[in-house]
């Protein structure tokens, strides 16, 4: 399947005590059948959560709903792929709105 990719960096800034943390961070590549920066546009759009928390929920769940359609016949992910497609057809139908 064709598919958009992506660089992610996850960089650790501080622990929970606010402490400045200096480790490498973490890189990796990943695809996608959808073009996640424009769905993060869209979503914040629709105004379903705020702005901060719309942008790492929508980058998250696009990359394990991945991991999880590639395999999906997996036993670990078999039970709960009919209930991942349920929600996101709930997802979508919020965010065209």
């Amino acid at each position: 399947m064709k598919q958009h990719r992506y660089r992610i960096t996850v960089e650790y800034i501080a622990d929970p005590d606010g402490h400045p943390q200096q480790r490498e961070p973490l890189v990796f590549e990943a695809g996608s059948h959808d073009e996640i920066l424009g769905i993060v546009e869209l979503a914040r759009k629709s105004r379903l959560m705020d702005e901060q928390t719309m942008a790492p929920f929508v980058v998250g769940q696009k990359l394990f709903g991945e991991v999880v359609m590639e395999n999906r016949g997996n036993p670990l992910f078999a039970d709960f792929w009919p209930h991942f497609l349920e929600f996101m057809k709930k997802f979508k139908g919020l965010v065209k709105k």
